[in-house]
């Protein structure tokens, strides 16, 4: 199934010639899980404008990407080297979430790159295994190189790839989320069906307000700016369910984007 994708409705479009007409745009599954998630009652346990000091809320692994706040938000700017896994960066939030999440956030694309992504890590934890610990802060320093792999080998967490480009100019932006198994294969096996691949998503330059609901086998999320709205909705129904861990936002090595209003709320 698809994403829901809505550019301007027929009766938007015949009320601006002054004629009168009612349509019906049909709802996809992907909206339909996603409304249903958002009826929990949220309460909301974290917030960052993005505009003040990054480091009292975050802390970074890499040690060539950057971050700048400013009245518009958080910039998060990779390495400019493309296969220099040197140059990726990952940041997380300094506080632990347990359980059914809401994650809220404005996202602007600022890079023009057509290949890498950007990544949502949503709880994670080590494996647990000397020396990854369960606290992923315990083990910082073996990710001052933030290679992909020193990711999905050792730690439990979901990650969403969005704003995703692959290497294939012929191949068309996706969005696709994991479940990482520590000490598995890899990425193999790890894929949530299913994948998207939207049209007219992160522009250059373009906000988009994205928001996640997190349960413990399902994904939904909603990607919205001026002009479109776009459901995804993914699920675990095989693996291990993730449910407690950091937050945290991958760039791969050329990309950059600016965050702002970051918010996390829990079900009660």
């Amino acid at each position: 199934m698809k994403c829901l994708k809505i550019i301007l409705s027929l009766t938007t479009v015949l009320g601006m010639v002054g004629c009168s007409t009612q349509t019906e745009i049909p709802v996809s599954a992907d909206q339909v899980a996603f409304e249903q998630a958002a009826e929990e009652h949220w309460r909301e346990v974290f917030s960052d404008s993005g505009t003040g000091d990054w480091k009292a809320k975050w802390f970074l692994d890499g040690e060539i990407g950057s971050v700048a706040t400013g009245p518009d938000g958080m910039a998060l700017t990779a390495g400019p080297e493309f296969n220099n896994d040197a140059h990726h960066m990952v940041l997380w939030t300094k506080e632990s979430f347990e359980g059914y999440l809401k994650i809220e956030y404005d996202y602007t694309r600022l890079d023009s790159k057509t290949n890498c992504v950007t990544i949502l890590y949503i709880q994670a934890t080590g494996s647990g295994e000397a020396p990854y610990a369960t606290d992923i802060r315990e083990w910082s320093e073996l990710r001052r190189v933030p290679s992909m792999k020193s990711y999905f080998d050792n730690m439990n967490t979901y990650h969403i790839s969005y704003a995703a480009f692959p290497n294939n100019e012929d191949t068309p932006q996706y969005i696709r989320a994991r479940r990482y198994m520590p000490n598995a294969t890899g990425l193999t096996g790890s894929d949530l069906e299913p994948d998207y691949f939207p049209e007219g998503l992160f522009e250059t330059g373009v906000p988009h307000g994205v928001t996640v609901f997190k349960k413990d086998r399902s994904i939904s999320m909603r990607i919205e700016n001026a002009e479109q709205v776009y459901y995804c909705h993914m699920t675990n129904p095989d693996l291990p369910a993730v449910t407690e861990g950091r937050i945290g936002l991958r760039h791969m090595f050329t990309r950059s984007a600016r965050y702002k209003n970051f918010r996390v709320s829990v079900a009660e």
